[in-house]
């Protein structure tokens, strides 16, 4: 599903007025009623609503008034998402006066309009995320053989497009209208000015054969100024870097990393753009094949995260580091992906390195990578010099048919949901919803589930963790043996060697909650619970009241001593857990 991500512009509480239904001059308002502020698509909109409104209410209030749909909104508020929509917005400290940044999901499909200069008229609903190369296909194929793709430009507000952009990227209004162009080869005549060549294209008049059989003129080329040699020179060779960021020499990247990097770099060599995503809080990039059809891998640079210093979509900068999830830093996102791959161990057993068979949960491959190239974000502009080189995360992009947030959980196989469900667990993912789980079939057209999207994986505390699965029938279902077998070969201090192995020497606090969640699950698993059980130890009700596992933690702080070493609270941790699981288990 895609997402079209509003560009938040700053408050100006002079350019708008209260309308009254909204102001509370008309009707009794209680004494908790406040006044807030949402900016979107860059104007504010003032709302009243209570302090003891939940989230979810607050986003049927939206809907009420503006038309946008709950499930397509997400809230941030002072650099955090308001994601738990049973929660009163006051837990999340909302305010009379607050400003709440709006970001929107819009739907997947978009009627698009493609007009022939002879007046003749076509309808296409196409996918926001497909690109004006699968536009011009569906021409040919609606045009049964009258339009040759070679011979097609599609023009729309006097801009021709791109075959490898978005229709997102042009067709930003709902009435926008794409001109369809059909020519013949020209012909090139070339003459010598100096040492430059002048190019001038003579097109050839082509009949037009419309639906009805009518036979009218198109019209000519527009004539293009003329380009010098030494502009296209700076065109066709730019600077342009993508290769793996490796720490340790030791590490020998897997043959499906490798080819994942040469693949994305033929496509940039060969002239194909960048594509961002509308979708996400942070900028992400549809990388395309040399032939600029297919993506093949998706590319999140650290400094364009949600809250980062150059983030595309608007969001304001953090004020303390912390990421959009608490227990997360801006920046690291890149390395937590990279780390959700790493881990994510084949069922074959954990690897000492790089595994070449698919994880358990088949986290798409990722590796980090440093990538020069002018189609990114650049805010203060472009030079192509290494300050310009962007540091970040590239994953394969997994070809799907939609995400979960698209379809109930009912025809999803059990085993699918519990694979994600060890992952998300042992991670303590902070941001797992079913936005981020995508939808494919294998060979024999059995639904597979891919987990994308580990940012927020392995945060410092469990405060933001949360899975969407857990309210899934599939969760309340106990673990089959073989996934029982799988987590009882895990290892929390053997993979905290390996991040390190790999360059990421993980943050104590953050290896403390990656060992006691690895615990969780092992116990868990081996007392038969479900993971709706394990996961709902994890997970908080509501925002303000603390998880079973945060008490845990908290039972055995106040019985360690101050200077007890990181295996003896660990220990306290584990005797702790045993008791509170065995009560559950009775």
């Amino acid at each position: 599903m895609s997402m079209a991500s509003v560009a938040l512009s700053p408050l100006h509480k002079d350019s708008f007025t209260i309308p009254s239904f909204l102001s509370g001059q008309h009707g009794h308002m209680t004494d908790e009623s406040i006044l807030v502020y949402l900016t979107v698509a860059g104007s504010v909109i003032p709302i009243r609503v209570l302090e003891s409104d939940s989230v979810a209410s607050v986003k049927l209030r939206i809907q009420s008034h503006k038309g946008f749909f709950v499930k397509n909104q997400k809230l941030v508020f002072d650099g955090r998402e308001l994601a738990r929509n049973e929660s009163p917005v006051r837990d999340y400290g909302v305010a009379d006066g607050t400003v709440l940044h709006l970001v929107l999901r819009l739907s997947n499909l978009q009627v698009i309009a493609v007009r022939t200069v002879s007046g003749k008229e076509f309808e296409f609903h196409v996918e926001r995320s497909k690109n004006v190369g699968y536009l011009k296909e569906r021409i040919a194929e609606k045009g049964n053989g009258l339009f040759d793709l070679k011979h097609e430009e599609l023009i729309c507000d006097g801009e021709e497009l791109e075959d490898q952009r978005l229709i997102d990227e042009y067709c930003k209004k709902n009435d926008a209208v794409i001109h369809l162009l059909v020519r013949k080869s020209a012909k090139v005549r070339a003459k010598p000015i100096k040492n430059d060549f002048e190019v001038l294209i003579v097109a050839s008049d082509q009949n037009e054969k419309g639906v009805k059989g009518g036979d009218e003129r198109v019209n000519q080329w527009e004539i293009q100024p003329v380009k010098p040699l030494g502009a296209l020179q700076k065109q066709l060779f730019r600077d342009l870097i993508l290769e793996p960021l490796i720490v340790n020499p030791k590490i020998e990247l897997p043959l499906v990393i490798r080819q994942l990097i040469r693949s994305t770099f033929s496509g940039l060599d060969r002239g194909n753009q960048p594509v961002r995503s509308s979708e996400g809080c942070g900028g992400a990039y549809f990388m395309l094949d040399s032939a600029g059809q297919e993506y093949i891998s998706v590319f999140k640079p650290a400094d364009e995260e949600p809250l980062a210093v150059n983030n595309p979509k608007g969001l304001p900068q953090s004020k303390d580091g912390e990421g959009l999830k608490k227990g997360t830093k801006v920046g690291e996102g890149a390395l937590r992906e990279v780390a959700a791959y790493i881990l994510d161990h084949p069922k074959s057993g954990p690897q000492s390195l790089y595994h070449a068979e698919a994880g358990f949960a088949g986290v798409p491959p990722t590796a980090l990578v440093k990538c020069l190239h002018g189609g990114f974000y650049h805010p203060v502009g472009y030079e192509g010099s290494l300050k310009d080189v962007k540091i970040g995360s590239l994953q394969m992009y997994m070809k799907n048919f939609g995400s979960c947030e698209d379809m109930g959980p009912g025809s999803f196989p059990v085993e699918e949901v519990h694979k994600i469900s060890v992952l998300d667990i042992r991670l303590a993912n902070a941001d797992r919803h079913a936005g981020n789980i995508l939808v494919t079939r294998d060979d024999e057209g059995q639904i597979i589930l891919v987990p994308i999207d580990h940012g927020y994986c392995l945060p410092s505390n469990f405060e933001d963790c949360t899975f969407d699965w857990l309210y899934w029938p599939q969760a309340r279902q106990p673990y089959s043996l073989e996934t029982v077998t799988y987590i009882k070969s895990l290892d929390a201090e053997a993979d905290i060697r390996l991040l390190k192995l790999h360059g990421w020497d993980i943050p104590p606090p953050c290896a403390r909650l990656f060992r006691i969640s690895t615990m969780l699950l092992k116990k868990g698993a081996e007392r038969g619970l479900t993971p709706y059980t394990i996961g709902s130890i994890m997970c908080r009700e509501t925002l303000k009241k603390e998880s079973m596992i945060e008490l845990i933690i908290r039972e055995a702080e106040e019985a360690s001593l101050p200077e007890s070493s990181e295996t003896a609270f660990l220990n306290a941790v584990s005797s702790v857990m045993d008791r509170r699981l065995d009560e559950l288990s009775s």
